[in-house]
């Protein structure tokens, strides 16, 4: 972890010196057809090889855990202002959020020092597991690190900004957002937006591109597959499609919208994100990073009237089934205000992974872990949808390179 420290340290401080200056594009790989062989007799039929990242090391890695472990790592969590430390191992967590307080202030060193001591408590004192470090650095309005000008010397620009700006621009500017986060020790970025906004009158509008479904549906493919070029995983948001609705840290936001129009419009950018599953590394080597999936907490009545989307089993089964998108779905943070009233008892992390959800994102979670564990104890919440949805935050962190397989088969911490 030494020399992974030492080298992120220096190419932050390069980024931060030159305050934005641009690194190279990555060498475009040919497309070599295949030489052509002769024909050789059948063969005898082989059994298939297992999935690549290690299927069944996965599952072996779940068996061993405890329930207790199981239900810290699908809580994606923000950094509390004390107990950090302690709380990666008394909880068993899954991944931190970090907001503008935890940026504010630091230097490049502060933040790499602080976010290597949580995945060293992670790894040696918890579950050995590393954790998922996020943050919102969408560009624009929404940025938690460039705000700082210690880290950089101007705010990455907002989606729309960009966006007229033309491709090149695009593309520069995601390639060094994406090297400067994963220099200073995140592994998730929760971008890009793919909501669908061309009304400047609409909340949600500036974090957008200002553009119709179509350009929408392309700048979220571009933004999705450049981070995943250099190994950060992207998080579309905010599913189904916030449309037109209203602010929902405030209260509840309901979409009148036909389904009709997510069909023909919304959908289509989540679509092209989650289509983005291979990509080539620098190292020239084919891996799949599949991105996530953060869902809104606006009450969508074409889809249920009843919960919000983010506690609404039918909205879950519309995002795997209909889209057929199979990779990790998380909450918004169930601390906000649009929430706070559908849940039951205040479980309301519990009704978040009945609904499917495999990440719970939330500030309270020392008052919500206790209360998934004893809700599978009491019977209210099947064990085997805490391991569902453990299995899917495990293999994503497998695929963004924080696990490896040993020569044995098993896994261990990549850093």
């Amino acid at each position: 972890m030494k020399k992974l420290l030492c080298a992120a340290l220096l190419l932050a401080i390069l980024l931060t010196a030159c305050g934005g200056e641009m690194v190279p594009p990555p060498p475009e790989v040919p497309d070599t057809p295949p030489a052509e062989t002769p024909e050789a007799p059948p063969e005898p039929e082989e059994p298939e090889p297992p999935e690549d990242f290690g299927e069944a090391a996965l599952q072996s890695l779940l068996e061993g855990m405890t329930l207790e472990e199981k239900v810290g790592q699908i809580f994606f969590v923000r950094v509390p202002a004390e107990n950090a430390l302690e709380d990666v191992t008394t909880y068993h967590l899954g991944g931190y959020l970090l907001f503008g307080r935890d940026t504010r202030d630091k230097t490049a060193n502060d933040l790499i020092q602080a976010i290597a001591s949580w995945q060293s408590q992670a790894v040696d004192y918890s579950t050995g597991i590393p954790l998922l470090i996020g943050v919102d650095e969408e560009g624009g309005s929404v940025v938690r690190v460039s705000s700082n000008p210690h880290l950089r010397s101007k705010k990455f620009s907002s989606p729309g900004k960009l966006w007229k700006e033309g491709l090149d621009a695009l593309l520069r500017e995601t390639r060094e957002k994406s090297i400067l986060l994963k220099s200073l020790g995140f592994n998730v970025n929760l971008a890009p937006v793919a909501d669908v906004s061309t009304n400047s009158g609409d909340f949600i509008y500036d974090r957008t591109t200002g553009m119709d479904a179509e350009e929408t549906a392309d700048y979220t493919a571009r933004v999705t597959e450049a981070q995943s070029f250099y190994g950060l995983g992207s998080v579309l948001k905010h599913f189904p499609g916030y449309g037109n609705n209203k602010d929902t840290h405030t209260g509840v936001a309901v979409d009148e919208r036909s389904m009709e129009t997510f069909l023909e419009q919304d959908f289509l950018p989540f679509q092209a994100g989650i289509a983005v599953e291979e990509t080539v590394w620098p190292s020239g080597e084919l891996r799949r990073l599949r991105p996530a999936v953060l869902v809104s907490h606006n009450i969508v009545n074409c889809m249920d009237p009843n919960l919000p989307a983010s506690l609404s089993p039918e909205v879950h089964r519309i995002l795997r089934e209909d889209l057929g998108f199979d990779g990790v779905v998380m909450t918004d943070d169930l601390a906000m205000d649009a929430v706070s009233a559908y849940a039951a008892d205040g479980n309301v992390a519990v009704m978040s992974i009945q609904a499917g959800n495999d990440l719970v994102v939330t500030t309270d979670y020392r008052t919500q872990i206790p209360r998934v564990i004893q809700a599978v104890k009491d019977g209210a919440l099947e064990e085997e949808a805490v391991d569902a949805a453990c299995l899917r935050v495990l293999r994503w962190k497998l695929e963004l390179g924080l696990l490896e397989r040993t020569e044995e088969g098993t896994l261990r911490s990549a850093l």
